[in-house]
């Protein structure tokens, strides 16, 4: 007799806005948007606890999502629409949404164990790439392809709970841009109406309000290689069976507060020591120590929108990040000495980033001669951000359990959220081989226990 299936597909639907809501409507993307066409979609997973039958799953709790998420996309109407990439680099990619476009929604049914996946300890990613959706195939016109924005998935743990699986392109926007979608979905699920939203809540701003050199065009497009968008362009999507393994890690405030002080004795003159610096710097140490590298790459995304000249405001949709980096020989960063290291380099790229006498905007070449000169074998980069409060989407049956953020599977990269238990606290994921991960948690424990 052969296993249960690990997944069953209970409904496939489209999801529109409301008809005659929005129109015809055509967005152009900016130089802070092409930088991201070509990188992984974006993959999160939130998970909520609820002792629900399969029958109050189907017939109530997925037409409220798929009802509340069709009211949601009339207000942020990109989600529903498409990429549209032309053969030419001289017509500019842009968002497109025709009447009658629409998000696919998955309403499935899980047998994986609920708890297991929902907690803290080092558990097997392929098991988590069954909650996740899978965003479309492109299709292809006579002078440009589409590329599908969004598809979202529902799947029951019975008598457990159930997940919500979001799958975007990273080029329609940042985690600003997702986080005031996500709240007015959740608003508007707990409500049943977009009333309270629309009395409240954070409207989008689609002009491009954003001003800058118009030679970073070519600049960022000759990058993002739009010329490779043919037909065979797909998006890539998560596979297993792999040996990796994801965990949590959770920084304390008061084990954060320690840090800082440690960094702060040491250089007393360092420009820059915040939580997210000494939560990286740690973090970059204990990576250094448990690989034997030539060189590593730590880098993380800036939100830009109070800082550039003039400021733009913060309900601006889209793309407003710049990235820093730093390099060092991991011999360097581990010890107590090396996460203060790690730190320093941090905090002064960081400073001379938010500071820099052309702006924060200013030429990428440093980035580009990086990329082109000997790659660092280790490059690790920050997804999520803990200034953004992902464990108050509340769609009207509490707050989630847990959070991942399932994409930076497809590289180095881990997650930095602010945690679901305290005000202060730093939620770090990781996504490392088994052999790699038991390693890192010995020596993110015994560091721990030697600072602080």
């Amino acid at each position: 007799m052969g296993s249960l299936p690990i997944l069953t597909v209970l409904e496939e639907s489209q999801v529109s806005p409301p008809p005659a809501t929005i129109g015809d409507r055509s967005l152009p993307l900016t130089f802070f948007d092409f930088s991201w066409l070509a990188i992984p979609p974006m993959h999160t997973l939130y998970f909520y606890e609820l002792p629900i039958t399969k029958t109050h799953f189907t017939e109530t709790i997925a037409p409220k999502l798929k009802n509340s998420l069709s009211i949601a996309l009339q207000h942020f109407f990109p989600f529903a629409g498409n990429l549209i990439v032309f053969s030419s680099p001289s017509k500019k990619p842009e968002i497109r949404y025709v009447e009658g476009d629409s998000v696919k929604v998955t309403i499935a049914e899980c047998n994986l164990d609920f708890n297991d996946l929902s907690g803290n300890h080092p558990r097997e990613c392929d098991q988590f790439y069954h909650l996740i959706p899978v965003l479309r195939r492109t299709a292809e016109a006579s002078d440009y392809i589409t590329i599908p924005i969004l598809t979202v998935q529902v799947t029951l743990f019975s008598n457990c709970g159930f997940s919500i699986g979001i799958t975007n392109h990273h080029a329609v926007g940042d985690a600003i841009s997702n986080f005031d979608f996500l709240k007015a979905w959740t608003s508007i699920a707990q409500s049943g109406t977009d009333e309270s939203f629309l009395a409240n809540g954070k409207f989008p701003l689609y002009d491009r309000v954003v001003k800058y050199p118009k030679v970073l065009d070519d600049v960022y497009l000759g990058y993002a290689k739009v010329e490779t968008f043919n037909e065979k362009y797909q998006p890539p999507t998560l596979s297993g069976p792999t040996d990796k393994v994801r965990a949590t890690f959770i920084l304390t405030q008061h084990v954060v507060n320690r840090l800082k002080k440690l960094v702060s004795n040491q250089l007393p003159t360092l420009p820059y020591v915040s939580s997210f610096t000494v939560a990286c710097g740690y973090i970059w140490s204990c990576i250094a120590e448990s690989r034997n590298d030539e060189l590593q790459l730590f880098g993380f995304s800036i939100d830009c929108r109070r800082r550039l000249d003039p400021p733009i405001p913060m309900e601006y949709f889209g793309n407003c990040l710049m990235y820093t980096a730093a390099t060092e020989k991991p011999t360097l960063l581990t010890g107590k000495e090396g996460f203060v290291t790690a730190t320093k380099l941090m905090g002064e790229n960081l400073h001379k980033t938010l500071n820099d006498k052309d702006g924060i905007v200013k030429d990428m070449d440093w980035f580009f001669k990086l990329l082109s000169e000997e790659m660092p074998t280790t490059m690790i980069n920050v997804a999520g951000t803990p200034k953004l409060r992902f464990y108050d989407l509340d769609f009207g049956w509490g707050k989630p359990k847990k959070y991942e953020i399932i994409s930076i599977d497809y590289s180095e990269s881990i997650s930095m959220l602010a945690s679901k238990e305290l005000k202060g606290d730093v939620e770090i994921g990781l996504c490392l081989s088994a052999t790699e991960m038991e390693a890192f948690v010995r020596i993110f424990n015994d560091g721990l226990e030697t600072y602080i």
